[in-house]
C-alpha cells in the first residue's frame, strides 16, 4: 500500500497533466466567448465581490447586460456562482493573463464601446 506522500505525489502528477491537456480548450473558449474588450473587462472584474450593478457602472453597460453575460458564461463553465445576501454573483474561473490575454483599459473600453449592449 502506498503512503500518503506517495499518493500526494501521484495526485500532483495527475493534476499537472490535466492542466496541460485542458489549457488549449480553456483558451479557445475564452477567446471565442470573450470576443471583445468590453466582455473581457466585465469578465476580469467578475471577482465574486463586485455586484452586477457595480461592474455595470464601472464598464458603462446596464446591469442586465452583466447578468446576461454571467448566465452565458456559466453555461460555458468560465464563471462560478457565489452566494451573497440577496442573491448570487459570479466569479471568474480563470485569469485572462494566464492564457496570454491582456486586460483592456477601463477608460478605453468606456470611450470606444458606447453602442455595444
Amino acid at each position: 500500500m502506498e503512503t500518503d506522500d506517495e499518493i500526494i505525489e501521484i495526485l500532483k502528477d495527475i493534476l499537472k497533466w490535466v492542466k496541460f491537456l485542458g489549457i488549449n480548450a480553456v483558451r479557445d473558449v475564452l477567446v471565442n466567448v470573450l470576443d471583445n474588450d468590453r466582455k473581457k473587462l466585465i469578465y476580469h472584474l467578475s471577482d465574486g465581490n463586485r455586484s452586477s450593478i457595480e461592474i455595470a457602472k464601472l464598464v458603462g453597460v446596464s446591469d442586465r447586460t452583466v447578468r446576461r453575460y454571467w448566465t452565458s458564461w456559466m453555461r460555458h463553465g468560465i464563471v462560478e456562482p457565489v452566494r451573497v445576501r440577496g442573491g448570487e454573483r459570479y466569479k471568474k474561473a480563470f485569469e485572462l493573463e494566464d492564457f496570454g490575454m491582456g486586460i483592456p483599459d477601463l477608460k478605453i473600453v468606456k470611450r470606444d464601446d458606447k453602442n455595444e449592449p
